[in-house]
């Protein structure tokens, strides 16, 4: 155990996500109980108070610039970013903390105000599933993995939506204090230590603008309407009276893929819809176009490194039939 107080630094705002705040907070706290000495501080760019997302005042310790230098640095989101720009006087604050910082972390959003501050150029960085497009169009220096549940790139840390901050900050806890302590806080907080699989097992299907070509808007069409239907290559290029080559051409420079994989996507993305409504595992498949279970179970390995039932336990509707 350190010899000494870990002080933490979060810096908040009118408009944050009371559980970015409150979530690493709890994680902290317990561990404190199993003798960490973790001493949190909640600041804003001004010392005022500020009021969450959801409308709960949050008191503060006093303003950014007056906090002694933190040990930890941590940013958490809040829906108003990316929505609306980040104001100097946050971007300052963060910056401030950040440079004076041991190791600097951020919860969601809360990546749109390092980006601000220029911390995460030339750096590995994630962030909500949902706005991991944005951040990387905002921040071409950064290169965004947007299925990470948190990434380390040094001393900055960056982790995906709300509950992921938890699962960031049970990682500190473990940097500082070792896998017990870090095991015993996630039993205590009934949470995953390390939670299997990535951000893609929640995303929503089908993400991201359709395609800009009438000709692949077809291609998607035509697999949801009939999934389990002939879409080989030569089939789809048929159906469309195209040349097989200009469009495996289309697929690969507008959506960076083969017409193989886009289908096998759209399968996968009607088989968890068909996972989520309770539909068996090995129902879904057939549903969704897989020739087998097994098939279905492979492509769940390599996109979210969990299995269909394994998913299904998650995510399906209550009170119905297991995932087989």
């Amino acid at each position: 155990m350190s010899a000494r107080a870990h002080r933490v630094a979060m810096l908040v705002y009118d408009g944050v996500k009371l559980l970015d705040v409150a979530g690493p907070a709890e994680v902290f706290g317990e561990a404190n109980l199993l003798g960490a000495d973790y001493r949190i501080s909640l600041v804003s760019a001004t010392g005022a108070d500020v009021t969450s997302s959801i409308g709960m005042r949050i008191a503060v310790d006093g303003s950014a610039a007056e906090e002694p230098d933190p040990d930890t640095f941590l940013m958490p989101g809040g829906a108003v970013y990316p929505r609306t720009p980040i104001t100097r006087d946050l971007a300052e604050a963060a910056g401030d903390l950040a440079a004076r910082a041991g190791r600097v972390a951020s919860v969601c959003s809360g990546a749109f105000v390092l980006g601000a501050t220029g911390l995460l150029d030339g750096k590995r960085a994630t962030t909500h599933w949902k706005i991991a497009g944005e951040l990387a169009a905002r921040h071409p220096k950064t290169r965004v993995e947007p299925d990470a549940i948190y990434v380390r790139d040094g001393s900055t840390y960056t982790s995906a939506g709300v509950t992921a901050g938890i699962d960031l900050a049970l990682a500190l806890v473990e940097e500082d204090h070792g896998p017990d302590v870090s095991r015993e806080v996630a039993r205590s907080l009934v949470v995953y230590l390390h939670r299997a699989g990535g951000q893609s097992q929640f995303s929503a299907p089908l993400q991201g603008p359709p395609p800009r070509s009438p000709a692949l808007r077809r291609v998607v069409d035509l697999v949801t309407a009939d999934p389990a239907g002939n879409h080989s290559l030569a089939e789809l290029a048929g159906r469309l009276n195209l040349s097989t080559r200009h469009l495996t051409r289309l697929f690969r420079e507008e959506l960076g893929t083969t017409p193989a994989r886009y289908v096998e996507s759209i399968r996968f993305d009607i088989a968890k819809s068909l996972l989520d409504q309770g539909h068996t595992a090995t129902r879904a498949a057939s549903l969704a176009g897989f020739p087998s279970y097994e098939s279905l179970r492979r492509v769940f390995a390599r996109e979210l490194s969990i299995s269909p039932a394994a998913y299904q336990r998650r995510f399906a509707t209550a009170h119905r039939e297991p995932a087989e």
